[in-house]
């Protein structure tokens, strides 16, 4: 049953009108079985003084693109209802004109556009009107007998409207349908949702929970575990070998849902997405259509049901099986917009959004992790709608042109241009070691400013954590991620990069950064020194490009590594014999990674910095000691010393490598790699030849 979330408390502190709207709209949509994420709508009428400092009536109504559950006061729209209220009078009208007429009617023209649905809170009688999405409600507009069970529930009370694409109108037909009858506490939009109203903001809200209540109650009680969807035809696999399963396979779908435009992964294996996808019926109803037009746009009509035994343990049968679903989904995408295209449509994506696999759970897809969580969670209320409606009846959608054109609707497509624009690292994964590090952090922001997800490999994981929660409170809920490596521990390097497939779907951009300097004379550098450079700098790159190599080989779709180098590369550093020749070690493995990666779109570049000081985990070690013994310098005059040494009398930062990580890794350099770039003011001594 929905919650009551509604304090009287709180509400009482609200200054009367927009505030209580606020209000009233979160708690709807904080329940998603109520409310849809960016679906329903709210509204109140009240007065309010124009510029003139008249009196007005106005209406405040949701703006299109906006979300119930997170929305602010300067979301929802004013709009003045003397200019609205003649439209009640018209036969049609169309969704041009109707967006046009409504931008003259706004108070403000700084408001947002208003909801589609603007019409249809404008002509109902009541102060306070809500439009929401609850699975109850659905379940029962998507039964085939569902206005007969209406009856059952909600006697004479309700008004049952057939299934119109919102607009002009549905808004007409449902004002007149509330007219019609007397006793109407509800509208039940066929295949789409519910009306209620009040004439308090805190009335409507406690009469939408109450209607939906009443349809849950009804549901529940006919709803037979053992037989839902059919009953249960495969169990689902443990949850370390569901883990398991979906590591190897999510870089696969990665690749395959990635070859028009990129695109990021989550999974779900929620108990409800479980039962599903284990059921007897589950293939044949996930194809029925969508449960609410709402859903469409993120989640397209249907989705792409690989078929599969998890009882066979089979993965590699999975994975053939996997690439070719996705591949025969694109093409009867394709067939399904050319059999019913308009004048002026253009595909999008014909990749699914949606992939069921039995015994393993649901992976969605996105052009960034958020929206392949919108894909996954209005999926959650698909499954709960079909639970719904197929213990009542049998579970109905809409035709497939109208689907499409739902789906391909200029008033909905018009929210998803509200979005900011993509940028150089959007729908891209970056996977830096020693993410906690000043190069690391630094090379993190950089490429999440424009658009990537990052995954932080450190050894230190607090610090790592520290890094991506700051830059998830600047971006965003999960643009970082951290996760402890050693670099030096085959396993722990493996394992992190499955915590990148399960997080994110694979990878794009590996910064290999992780190290370490030590500083001795030849003859008193030990095996132990000599084993720990070449361990981290040597085996923990190696390691890091070997596995991230196999990854972007099973995605196919290219990639770009990027290796943290040194002055000492190229350069014979006094004092640093180990350290140098590990250094040196990693800018040919590059280059050897660089000559086998091409044929696979993969790029292999690395930059050479020098003296990088601040926010060095190594410099703040005893390397800046030794360093300066070497050079016959106290500590604290670093700085000033490797300073007038480049010819451009500079000193290195961590944001100067993260220029050269998001150069290399960028579509800038698309054509370059076995590079090397020199980021270091300018020693000569380290010229590359």
């Amino acid at each position: 049953m929905p919650q009551n979330l509604w304090q009287q408390s709180e509400a009482q502190q609200l200054k009367p009108g927009l505030d209580e709207l606020v209000y009233r709209s979160n708690l709807l949509g904080t329940d998603r079985s109520v409310a849809n994420w960016g679906g329903g709508n709210t509204s109140m009428k009240t007065v309010v003084q124009d510029f003139r400092g008249r009196d007005v009536e106005v209406m405040y109504v949701k703006g299109s693109g906006s979300d119930l559950g997170t929305m602010q006061a300067k979301h929802f729209t004013g709009l003045r209802l003397d200019d609205i209220r003649p439209l009640e009078g018209r036969d049609g009208m169309t969704d041009e004109e109707m967006v046009a007429y409504l931008a003259h009617t706004m108070i403000d023209a700084k408001h947002p556009r208003a909801s589609i649905e603007t019409l249809l809170h404008a002509f109902l009688p009541f102060k306070h009107v809500d439009h929401t999405h609850p699975d109850a409600i659905i379940s029962l507009c998507c039964a085939d007998n569902g206005r007969q069970i209406a009856e059952e529930i909600y006697g004479n009370r309700f008004v049952w409207v057939p299934y119109v694409r919102p607009g002009f109108t549905l808004s007409k037909m449902i004002a007149e349908g509330v007219r019609g009858n007397p006793n109407a506490e509800l509208v039940l939009m066929e295949k789409h949702g519910l009306v209620t109203w009040g004439e308090t903001s805190e009335e409507s809200y406690h009469k939408t929970l109450q209607i939906i209540g009443e349809a849950e109650a009804y549901i529940e009680a006919r709803v037979n575990a053992d037989t839902l969807y059919g009953g249960k035809k495969y169990d689902a696999l443990p949850e370390a070998e569901r883990k398991s399963v979906l590591a190897r396979i999510m870089p696969i779908v990665r690749g395959a849902v990635s070859a028009e435009r990129k695109m990021l992964l989550t999974y779900d294996d929620a108990d409800d997405v479980l039962t599903f996808v284990g059921s007897r019926d589950a293939a044949s109803l996930s194809q029925v259509g969508a449960a609410c037009p709402d859903h469409l746009v993120h989640t397209k009509m249907t989705p792409c049901f690989i078929e599969w035994d998890p009882a066979t343990n089979d993965v590699d049968a999975l994975i053939e099986k996997v690439k070719a679903g996705i591949a025969a989904y694109q093409a009867e995408y394709a067939a399904y917009f050319e059999r019913n295209k308009n004048e002026g449509d253009k595909m999008s994506e014909t990749s699914p959004r949606v992939i069921l696999i039995p015994g393993v759970g649901m992976i969605n897809t996105g052009k960034s992790w958020a929206m392949a969580q919108i894909s996954g969670a209005l999926y959650h209320r698909a499954i709960a709608v079909m639970r719904g409606a197929t213990a009542l009846g049998n579970f109905v959608s809409l035709s497939e042109n109208e689907s499409f054109n739902v789906e391909y609707w200029p008033l909905e497509l018009y929210k998803l241009t509200l979005a900011p624009p993509e940028a150089e690292f959007s729908r891209k994964v970056a996977y830096i070691t020693g993410g906690a590090g000043g190069i690391g952090s630094e090379s993190a922001r950089r490429l999440v400013s424009e658009g990537a997800h990052v995954v932080l490999a450190d050894l230190n994981l607090e610090g790592a954590q520290k890094v991506a929660d700051e830059i998830n409170a600047k971006y965003g809920e999960h643009r970082a991620i951290a996760v402890k490596v050693d670099v030096t521990n085959e396993e722990l390097v493996a394992a992190s990069y499955d915590f990148t497939a399960l997080n994110y779907g694979g990878v794009d951009i590996i910064v290999n950064n992780a190290g370490l300097a030590t500083s001795s004379p030849f003859d008193q550098t030990s095996l132990k020194e000599w084993n720990l450079n070449m361990n981290v700098l040597g085996t923990g790159y190696f390691l890091v490009a070997r596995e991230a190599f196999k990854l972007m080989k099973a995605q196919a779709i290219g990639g770009s590594m990027v290796f943290i180098g040194s002055k000492n590369s190229v350069y014979a550093g006094k004092n640093a014999s180990a350290y140098s020749a590990a250094k040196a070690l990693e800018a040919h493995l590059a280059r050897c990674i660089a000559a086998e990666g091409g044929e696979f779109g993969i790029r292999v570049n690395t930059i050479l910095p020098d003296a990088i000081l601040q926010g060095s985990a190594i410099w703040n070690s005893n390397w800046r000691n030794e360093r300066a013994a070497a050079y016959g310098i106290e500590p604290d005059q670093l700085e000033e010393y490797y300073r007038k040494r480049t010819t451009l009398l500079v000193n290195i930062f961590p944001r100067d490598i993260a220029e050269g990580v998001a150069f290399f890794a960028s579509s800038k350099s698309e054509k370059t790699t076995g590079c090397m770039l020199t980021i270091d003011g300018g020693v000569p001594a380290a010229f590359t030849r």
